[in-house]
């Protein structure tokens, strides 16, 4: 999940009954998003988290990502970020994009885990996968993934 400068997660608890019966975001833009690495051009379907409110809810109560669906987080202009994990209740990849498409950073990051997960430098985007992905398909940093954006 997201934050300008800190993304939507917080509270040292687990989402409430209720939180979970409201549930996922739905009807956001989807798009496609390619990462060209060493071991090939990897597609997904994701979801994109274009205004702050879709920012801030992220991946939040989603119970299940398939293999080749995310959610795209676009900065313009670009922010250093730090995400975190509140109320989202699968593990994922944070994979931080600099403004040419290039992969900044990729982080494992905890089903609802608290801590903050910085971009380490100005990013154009953020996107979030299944956890474990990343390493399956051998996508690294310096990878370059592209989107219609």
């Amino acid at each position: 999940m997201a934050a300008a400068g800190s993304a939507a997660c917080s509270a040292a608890r687990g989402p409430t009954a209720a939180e979970v019966q409201a549930g996922a975001q739905k009807g956001l833009q989807r798009t496609s998003l390619t990462i060209h690495s060493s071991t090939g051009a990897h597609k997904f379907d994701v979801d994109v988290a274009a205004t702050a409110d879709e920012q801030e809810t992220g991946l939040m109560f989603r119970h299940v990502l398939q293999p080749d669906e995310g959610m795209i987080f676009p900065y313009d202009p670009p922010a250093s970020v730090a995400f975190w994990m509140k109320n989202t209740l699968i593990p994922l990849d944070i994979i931080f994009i600099r403004t040419d498409g290039s992969i900044a950073r990729i982080s494992a990051a905890r089903a609802l885990d608290l801590t903050p997960v910085p971009s380490g430098e100005p990013i154009g985007a953020v996107l979030e996968i299944r956890g474990g992905r990343a390493a399956e398909l051998g996508i690294r940093e310096g990878d370059k993934a592209d989107w219609r954006h």
